[in-house]
């Protein structure tokens, strides 16, 4: 019964909406006319915005120019994070990205919007996952659609600081971007820096678990070699070149690099001595320095894409290609045997000064990954019925992957794995009804197919239905059954040996320091999802611009790929030979390589409302152009004046969460403290974005919380239950747009066009509750390691000319 009672109330509520909703029209999309001469009002008739999406399915959420200037955001990918919650999927398929869109055509990759401000935007819409299947991809995350401005120039600059409240790092980022749009042409460059700090355990204060053996006063403690964030520095550049050909064809062309580095700490040299009473004592050194890791990589990516209408069709090609390079040094542990030669010996005592230690050369690995997508789609209408255009999607694309690794721990072995994957597929949207009793009625059908060099052959299909009884509500229900190989990297990613790391056992209740190996499994299997989604979104009849959004899902997976779950008495029998013990049943070593579980099974419901009006009353002497309070204003966002506030809250209920780990064996139920991952799965979890802006001044708030979880133990060992108490945090953000207040900008001329933000991450410190069943926190929870940043004061100062 749980399983069908969600959606059957769901569209029972859509029904009732739908009755009780006024058929009132969309006043959003409006096209400026001409003055009207006796009068002297602007006229305004109907029309889509050009850019905007051409579908049935109304945009989840839309945002105009006031209401972009309102967010306060720096960059297209700022506003992303803050509309996070509009933007996000319960399907639980994907990488949760959206699929971007500029002015309603698809885009090689984001990087295409990388530099653009967001005063280059006009508006943006937000729509349902169904609407990727018109641009090719699938249905398991939402689109974006950025419709830019006809003419814009600007050149940026961004520097940002944070600083934690309780020390320990740092972090700056610097930001220079130019942008140069016409109707013709497109232009942006952006470079950006970024430093940031290393964090220790000591300075967390992490306590550390308990060692085999007396400690030695004046030896070094380990916790202030061993990094909870690595020291790291960045530098990348973006280019993008896009104009308009002949016969109302495109072309865009980006270009960027990047060069990461990192180093980070695991500790001392360090070993267990035995003296001739057999006495243990524990000793730790910087001969050799600390342990450290130190990775660089270098990042190139390069990307187009070309659209062309053909007749009553359009084609639409882009493609994408990177290439990382990565080459990772890790320290080996010095040798101890000597020492301990010496001391069975009696030559030394265990206490002593230790002589010089043979620190043998670090281990290397190297890596390099290339990737390419290429899409090609042409959309049309092929016919007509007597409800309306069938509108028909034809897709092929082409992709290639390629791994090449060696590694100096796995001597004579190199790993050297590529795929090749070539797709097709087609979506076709069917009208049903397109006005009457019924209201618009449709009908979407699609399928793909995806021939893997190292796979096979995987297959999907899928079908959807659209209905709006009315023009403020509009319900759908939608089907996809599909196949998935799991990534080239889970199969053959290098083979890496961690030394040192903090693991919480929960066989046996305890913290170690264990030695865990990474990388590749090559005995995955392909996946099979069997998907249903209910969704009703229906715009509030008593605010302009809000809705209310609700989803229900349910997710059927077989033979999944995931990374390994928590070291549980379930796992370790699923998985033997995984574990290796001491004598004593004490973990020393893991092998945490991706695994398959046979069969995972979802019900979750997803709704939230998206609520925005005006604050105060209309400025006269504010500029307008021709859209102002239609759409949103002038090309500073500016529409009449008028102040703007917004508020989204979305939930999200899991009804069931369970899986197989193996086929045959005892279903575990992830909310219920047979949990997989390092908290346990939540049964309710929030989403909260909401802020105001008014004269120039802004307040920006983004919440999350997350519902109690807990993970049983074992009665087989004794060890006791975890319990996870719930965790909400919170991000403040201030800003004032300098550039917009005139007694600013004329004593201080420098500050026009500038904007000062102040930020708190995690505004009240929020931090991560663990306790086992006697109230004690297990040294592998401690705060320090759950969220080591804690409360991070940012200034962000933006200027453009």
């Amino acid at each position: 019964m749980i399983e069908s009672r969600p959606a059957s109330l769901l569209v029972s509520l859509a029904l009732a909406v739908g009755a009780a909703a006024p058929a009132v029209a969309q006043d959003e999309n409006l096209s400026v006319s001409e003055s009207d001469s006796e009068t002297g009002q602007i006229v305004v008739r109907a029309g889509r915005i050009r850019g905007s999406v051409q579908t049935e399915l109304p945009p989840v959420v839309s945002f105009n120019e006031a209401d972009i200037a309102a967010l306060g955001t720096g960059s297209l990918e700022e506003l992303l994070s803050v509309i996070g919650p509009q933007t996000g999927s319960g399907r639980g398929r994907g990488d949760g990205k959206p699929v971007v869109l500029l002015n309603g055509l698809p885009v090689s990759s984001f990087r295409e919007l990388r530099g653009l401000p967001p005063e280059a935007i006009r508006k943006v819409e937000v729509l349902p996952e169904e609407v990727a299947l018109k641009y090719g991809y699938p249905p398991n995350v939402r689109v974006v659609n950025f419709i830019l401005k006809d003419n814009y120039r600007s050149l940026t600059l961004d520097a940002e600081a944070r600083l934690p409240e309780k020390g320990g790092f740092s972090e700056q980022e610097l930001e220079a971007s130019f942008a140069n749009i016409t109707k013709q042409s497109r232009l942006n460059i952006t470079g950006k820096l970024l430093d940031n700090s290393p964090l220790t355990e000591a300075e967390r204060g992490i306590i550390q678990p308990d060692v085999r053996g007396a400690l030695v006063s004046g030896d070094p403690d380990s916790a202030a070699y061993r990094t909870l964030i690595d020291d790291g520095k960045s530098a990348s550049l973006n280019v993008t070149w896009a104009k308009s050909l002949d016969a109302g064809s495109s072309l865009s062309l980006n270009g960027a690099i990047e060069q990461k580095s990192a180093r980070g700490l695991f500790g001392l040299n360090d070993a267990t001595l035995t003296g001739l009473d057999k006495a243990l004592t524990y000793r730790t050194t910087l001969q050799g320095g600390p342990l450290t890791r130190n990775r660089d990589t270098l990042t190139v990516q390069a990307g187009g894409s070309y659209h062309r209408p053909l007749g009553n069709w359009d084609l639409s090609a882009t493609a994408d290609y990177s290439h990382v390079r990565t080459e990772t040094e890790t320290d080996r542990r010095a040798d101890f045997a000597p020492v301990q030669d010496l001391v069975t010996a009696g030559q030394l005592s265990p206490n002593a000064v230790l002589p010089v230690l043979s620190v043998p050369l670090s281990d290397k690995a190297k890596s390099n990954t290339d990737k390419g997508t290429g899409l090609v789609t042409v959309t049309g209408i092929p016919f007509s019925l007597p409800a309306g255009d069938v509108s028909l999607t034809l897709n092929t694309g082409f992709a290639y992957s390629a791994i090449l690794s060696t590694d100096t721990r796995n001597l004579g072995v190199r790993t050297d794995l590529s795929r090749r994957d070539v797709s097709a597929g087609f979506s076709v949207d069917l009208p049903l009804s397109s006005s009457g009793g019924l209201g618009l009625l449709g009908l979407n059908l699609n399928a793909d197919v995806n021939r893997l060099s190292d796979f096979g052959t995987l297959k999907g299909y899928g079908a959807g239905l659209s209905w709006s009884p009315t023009d403020k509500v509009s319900l759908q229900a939608s089907y996809i059954a599909s196949e998935a190989a799991p990534e080239l990297t889970a199969l053959g990613a290098p083979t890496v040996i961690t030394p040192g790391v903090s693991l919480y056992d929960f066989v046996r209740g305890e913290t170690v320091l264990a030695s865990v190996t990474t990388g590749g499994n090559p005995a995955l299997k392909r996946e099979r999802q069997r998907d249903w989604k209910f969704a009703v979104n229906w715009d509030l009849p008593f605010l302009q611009n809000s809705n209310l959004v609700a989803e229900y899902f349910r997710n059927r997976s077989y033979d999944t790929t995931n990374a390994f779950p928590l070291l549980t008495p379930a796992i370790e029998a699923a998985f033997p030979g995984r574990v290796i013990r001491d004598a004593d049943g004490r973990l020393l070593s893991i092998n945490e390589t991706p695994v398959t579980f046979a069969r995972e099974q979802g019900q979750r419901l997803r709704y939230g409302v998206n609520l925005g009006g005006s604050i105060g009353k209309a400025n006269p002497n504010a500029r307008r152009s021709p859209y102002a309070g239609v759409m949103g204003g002038s090309g500073r966002g500016g529409g009449d004046g008028r102040g703007r506030w917004t508020f989204s809250l979305y939930h999200t209920v899991r009804f069931a969460e369970t899986v197989q780990i193996s086929p045959g064996g005892p279903v575990l139920d992830v909310l219920n403290g047979e949990a997989l991952s390092g908290g346990g799965v939540a049964r309710h979890s929030f989403e909260l974005e909401g802020g105001a802006f008014y004269r120039g001044f802004g307040a920006r708030v983004e919440g999350t919380y997350t519902g109690g979880t807990h993970i049983n133990g074992s009665s087989l060992t004794g060890a006791g239950r975890i319990d996870f108490a719930p965790i909400a945090t919170f991000n403040l953000r201030l800003f004032a747009d300098l550039g917009r207040m005139e007694s600013v900008t004329k004593a201080v001329p420098f500050l026009k066009g500038s904007r000062l933000s102040f930020r708190v991450e995690n505004l009240f410190d929020a931090q991560q509750r663990v306790r086992d069943e006697t109230g004690v926190v297990p040294l592998r929870y401690q705060p320090g390691y759950l969220d080591p940043r804690g409360r991070v004061f940012e200034v962000d100062f933006r200027k453009q000319f």
